[in-house]
């Protein structure tokens, strides 16, 4: 596709997963570099396997002892990859542009107090009065502090705080669907003249009680040992295995990019995101279509990232769409190496796409019984979400140049 001044690229990365901080580790996974098995944490919370957040230095981006201290981790997780993903696009000390900078953040609800849940359900056993109950360890046990610590958009807060990004701000919430709309919104925005460049991303921390209840509430959470995504199955739990994320994304007009000299990654040619019921064909009518936005790509010259939850039906089905509507084409199941992040899973494959094409890398196997190696590096790709209970997304992204 032919470059124009309207196009929207990507110019800064920010990704934190388990395979480690920053750019390096991650062009290694793409490239080959990296173990097969990523790291995994399989005691700590058994039988669910999770992959952990990495060893961070915090003080790298959080220069501040005291706005550490008030945050709480996935807050500092995602505080700590926009930094990156601004230095990373050279814009980290230029006050006027982060000034200018508009932010849009996909966030999930702040971490609990497992011990006030704790007490809650161990009183509630005792007694009828439920509601009662509630109210009273509420108003008793909980710090207000802590109530406001958990607010959603205080993400976007500690980033302006730390960050000096004072433009405008959104924050979307609503698991997958969030971080899909975070991005497509920015897309938009700058592709119609409304923006110039904006800092888009999550972090979520997997490394939680709650968010593990909240998965194996419906038996989606995978146990036992790890396996490649493609290949968990029914016997090992519900195939879901989280990771804690953090990834932001600096995206820009070209024009805005090149009068600065920037480097450009990659650029997005197209997205959409939707939503909808999933039976009868649902979830396949709707890839199908927004497969579509690719429609002028070779299939030759193209990798597709796909965003895959790992829940072992949804995956079968995805997989299969991607399969008739990409023939030939090389899909990676990238979560199965990162762990599903939630929030921040859209924008974690959007920086994974980037940094392939930008390195035309030959991205390896994730899971040699499903997947095929590549022959080269690809020109195009192709980036998906599917939300392991709704919420569906699908990018396009083309080399530079």
């Amino acid at each position: 596709m032919s470059s124009s001044d309207k196009d929207v690229v990507i110019t800064g990365l920010g990704i934190v997963t388990c395979q480690g901080v920053g750019k390096a580790p991650h062009v290694a996974l793409l490239t080959g570099g990296a173990s097969a098995r990523p790291p995994v944490e399989t005691d700590r919370f058994k039988p669910y396997p999770v992959h952990p957040m990495p060893e961070i230095d915090w003080s790298q981006q959080i220069a501040k002892r005291g706005d550490q201290r008030q945050m709480e981790n996935w807050q500092r997780l995602g505080v700590f990859a926009a930094g990156l993903a601004l230095d990373d696009a050279g814009l980290k000390d230029n006050a006027e542009a982060c000034g200018t900078m508009d932010m849009i953040v996909a966030a999930g609800g702040g971490e609990r107090d497992i011990k006030v849940d704790t007490l809650i359900v161990d009183e509630a056993l005792k007694r009828n009065d439920r509601e009662m109950l509630l109210n009273e360890k509420l108003t008793t046990e909980l710090r207000p502090t802590l109530f406001l610590a958990q607010l959603s958009n205080l993400l976007a807060g500690n980033i302006s705080i730390v960050h000096k990004v004072t433009g405008s701000s959104r924050t979307f919430m609503g698991e997958e669907a969030a971080g899909i709309s975070a991005v497509e919104t920015a897309y938009h925005r700058i592709k119609s003249g409304q923006s110039t460049h904006s800092l888009v991303g999550g972090a979520f921390v997997a490394e939680r009680a709650d968010i593990l209840l909240l998965v194996e509430g419906i038996r989606a959470h995978a146990t036992g040992d790890w396996h490649p995504l493609w290949s968990r199955a029914v016997e090992n739990g519900g195939g879901m295995i989280m990771g804690s994320v953090g990834a932001f994304l600096v995206m820009e007009s070209r024009t805005h990019a090149e009068a600065r000299g920037a480097h450009i990654y990659a650029v997005m040619d197209a997205i959409e995101g939707d939503r909808g019921n999933r039976d009868d064909r649902g979830l396949e009518k709707r890839l199908g279509r927004m497969s579509g936005l690719a429609a002028d790509v070779t299939p030759g010259d193209l990798v597709v990232f796909s965003g895959s939850s790992g829940l072992v039906d949804l995956a079968a089905r995805e997989r299969a769409a991607l399969e008739a509507e990409f023939p030939g084409a090389t899909i990676r199941g990238y979560g199965g190496v990162t762990g599903h992040a939630m929030e921040a899973q859209f924008p974690l494959g959007l920086a994974l796409a980037a940094l392939s094409l930008d390195h035309g890398a030959q991205v390896p196997v994730f899971d040699a019984d499903h997947e095929k190696p590549m022959n080269g590096g690809a020109t195009h790709a192709v980036v998906t979400t599917v939300g392991y209970l709704r919420g569906e997304g699908l990018a396009v992204l083309s080399k530079n140049g």
